[in-house]
């Protein structure tokens, strides 16, 4: 069977590419190893990966892809989020699918590669089930004992009173007049207030705040680059911080601010989104950094020493 590989490098994407012939379908999975969606996508791309045979040449290739590890490869594909799916034959792209929706990723292979052999036999991952709380009075998973019988308040499965002196807790629940039975704050709560105050204060650090991968100077990501250059043409003075330098900001921010992935643009303490929205919103507002110009066109930049925030 067929499976899901890992590209570490440039060079090793480039020479899966340029090895196989130009009949090969390639599903290249973009992820992250933070984003919980992309362990369900691999998830699917594995299980679909093992439905279709080897062959020499191979019909399909399934090639995973770390979006932040591998910038260049990413920036080429215009992957702005992810999970993101390319499917791609011959140098041409044939479909993209955003998101780990399992039904559109199986169709979307399927429509170029036809069906595996086995498929119908592994199948993919089902959604998973809940099952109901029942409303207060009525029957419900608390209602029925290990062993399968009934039982009513006030008596075991076998229909026998407890015995003198002891109580029937299978129905208790807490009261608000109960005393409390833990600390009105954990260390760890402490700890995530102290964070997000630190996260409001650095989204209004400046005007303009960039969260990037590296230094205006040195990007370490296309869209970090990508996003610093849009900045400066147009004349934009901005704050930046490094969110490769301070781990504890890099993910509280992007559950702070539910966006996960970076760079972030804030503008005014409000969140304006990623490299994609801000070339959306360029689009449909050219002067939507009008307000906050504090140079010519081109001369961009960083703003005021003061205005920089700094890793703690």
């Amino acid at each position: 069977m067929s499976e899901l590989q890992s590209i570490k490098t440039q060079a090793d994407f480039d020479s899966q590419i340029s090895s196989l012939p130009p009949t090969t379908l390639f599903v290249l999975s973009f992820h992250t190893p933070w984003a919980a969606p992309c362990a369900q996508q691999t998830l699917i791309l594995r299980t679909l990966a093992s439905a279709y045979p080897p062959q020499t040449p191979p019909l399909i290739t399934f090639l995973s892809i770390d979006a932040e590890a591998l910038p260049d490869i990413s920036e080429s594909f215009e992957v702005t989020a992810v999970p993101y799916l390319v499917l791609q034959r011959a140098g041409q792209i044939l479909e993209t699918v955003s998101g780990s929706d399992a039904a559109k990723v199986r169709a979307a292979v399927e429509r170029h590669a036809g069906k595996g052999g086995n498929a119908g036999k592994l199948g993919l991952p089902p959604a998973l089930e809940t099952t109901p709380r029942a409303e207060e009075g009525g029957g419900g998973m608390g209602d029925v004992e290990p062993n399968g019988g009934a039982a009513t308040n006030g008596e075991n499965s076998n229909g026998e009173k407890p015995a003198a002196g002891t109580n029937n807790l299978s129905k208790y629940a807490p009261s608000a007049s109960d005393p409390a039975t833990a600390p009105e704050m954990s260390s760890t709560q402490g700890e995530q207030e102290e964070l997000d105050k630190r996260i409001s204060e650095l989204v209004k650090a400046a005007p303009v705040m960039l969260f990037m991968k590296g230094t205006p100077s040195t990007p370490q990501c296309g869209f970090s680059r990508q996003l610093v250059s849009i900045l400066r043409e147009r004349g934009v003075r901005y704050g930046f911080f490094n969110i490769l330098a301070d781990e504890e900001i890099r993910q509280g921010l992007k559950k702070w601010a539910d966006w996960p992935t970076y760079p972030q643009l804030w503008c005014g303490g409000e969140l304006v989104g990623g490299l994609d929205i801000v070339k959306e919103e360029l689009e449909s507002d050219p002067d939507f950094f009008s307000e906050y110009v504090a140079a010519g066109k081109g001369k961009g930049g960083m703003a005021a020493p003061e205005a920089q925030a700094q890793p703690a």
